[in-house]
């Protein structure tokens, strides 16, 4: 049996199992083995997980990574970030400091507007040259894969010129990407007297084309007061769907208005930031099984209220964490760091989040058959923690705990 990578002398190794997103009390049933071990074949899948001493078959790898006793968990699924863009937007942060909300920075030409101008005025390069560097930090902090939207485009050469970067990232660094489609992220200010048009042309232009290029796996809207209705993301997504693009919703991050309902209707594989979810909205998700995609830095950062994770996992919905890193609501790529708030805020214990941010961020994404576990068959990516237990980081916060980082059976970081 030939063996490229073997991780042993694993403290102790933390994962949940399956292959799609655990709900309710799941989510919290973690596989927890002592003085285990990780091998994997030269294509980077895993072979065998196991514990006490290594089998011979096992033991004469190509490379051998002694865990020194460590955590080890799997690779970490960022499933909601915004990683391509232009500019920054620091300058907006005494706004905020003196409580000018988000939606009246918007109308003022600011927020997401301000980053589609220097987003528009970027070259493809420059875009990815960028994405790039965030994308190494990410690493460092044992992001494996994530999903990028676009959305700081909103015309369709931009739009196209994100989802390419994307492409090109893919190809270059170690970090997987998964693409969505967000050209309903605000109405550009070309059309601010014409919605109905861009609304239009998203449906009609920019989708077929997404489609024919391959160039997301998802379409997304942001439904929200000021940007689209429930009603308009409905006709945007439903566009998506026949197109082959399936369903992400933004949904009651500031309103509730329908977004998390609609997303349990239709069902959209996810509903992301859902701080001020109603009843109504949380029974939608679990009847349509959308997975909840929370974003507690957001909500930290912003100095706004936090989701409903409780309930919404009582209620049966399968909860994902993710860091929503983007340059005006969480200039934040530290998935370590939503964790911790998760924990902190939400009052979710160390398994529900480690779920969180592995199988079910990987559900999120479409990839849970692929990713987010470490079990035989899926892919070996996993993170060596410089921690004796699960506990011990979330008991620590503000320091980069990751010891080594194997991404497809290779050794990435450390």
């Amino acid at each position: 049996m030939a063996v490229g990578l073997l991780v042993k002398n694993i403290g102790l190794l933390a994962t949940p199992t399956g292959s799609s997103a655990r709900r309710g009390a799941q989510q919290g049933e973690i596989t927890l083995l002592q003085d285990a071990y990780v091998a994997m074949n030269p294509k980077g899948n895993i072979l065998a997980v196991g514990t006490g001493p290594v089998p011979p078959e096992l033991a004469e790898a190509e490379e051998v990574l002694d865990a020194r006793k460590s955590l080890v968990t799997p690779g970490l699924v960022d499933a909601h970030t915004h990683l391509v863009f232009g500019g920054w937007r620091e300058h907006e942060l005494a706004l905020k400091l003196h409580g000018v909300p988000y939606l009246d920075i918007l109308a003022q030409g600011g927020g997401i507007l301000s980053t589609v101008r220097m987003t528009r005025a970027a070259s493809q390069e420059e875009l990815a040259e960028k994405a790039g560097e965030a994308l190494a930090a990410m690493l460092a902090l044992g992001t494996t894969s994530c999903e990028a939207k676009s959305g700081y485009g909103l015309n369709w050469e931009t739009e196209r010129k994100q989802l390419l970067a994307v492409q090109e990232l893919n190809r270059r660094q170690p970090v997987e990407l998964t693409p969505t489609f967000l050209g309903a992220h605000a109405l550009p200010e070309e059309y601010r007297d014409n919605r109905q048009e861009y609304v239009r042309l998203v449906c009609q232009e920019m989708i077929p084309q997404v489609a024919e290029e391959k160039l997301a796996r998802f379409c997304d809207v942001f439904c929200e007061t000021g940007v689209f209705t429930a009603e308009e993301t409905e006709q945007i997504l439903t566009a998506g769907l026949r197109h082959g693009l399936k369903a992400k919703v933004h949904a009651d991050e500031i309103d509730p208005i329908g977004g998390s309902q609609l997303a349990g209707r239709l069902p959209a594989i996810s509903a992301e930031h859902l701080i001020c979810t109603p009843d109504a909205g949380i029974a939608s998700m679990a009847e349509g099984g959308t997975v909840a995609v929370l974003l507690p830095a957001t909500s930290f950062y912003l100095d706004k209220a936090f989701a409903r994770a409780r309930d919404m996992m009582a209620a049966g919905v399968p909860v994902a964490v993710a860091t929503d890193f983007n340059p005006g609501s969480c200039p934040c790529l530290s998935l370590h760091t939503a964790m911790n708030l998760a924990c902190y805020k939400y009052r979710m214990t160390p398994e529900e989040v480690l779920t969180a941010v592995t199988l079910n961020g990987a559900a999120a994404i479409g990839r849970a058959g692929e990713i987010g576990s470490l079990e035989p068959g899926k892919q070996g990516d996993l993170v060596i923690w410089n921690a004796p237990n699960l506990d011990f980081i979330f008991y620590r916060f503000g320091d980069n705990l990751v010891r080594q980082v194997v991404k497809k059976g290779r050794r990435v970081v450390g």
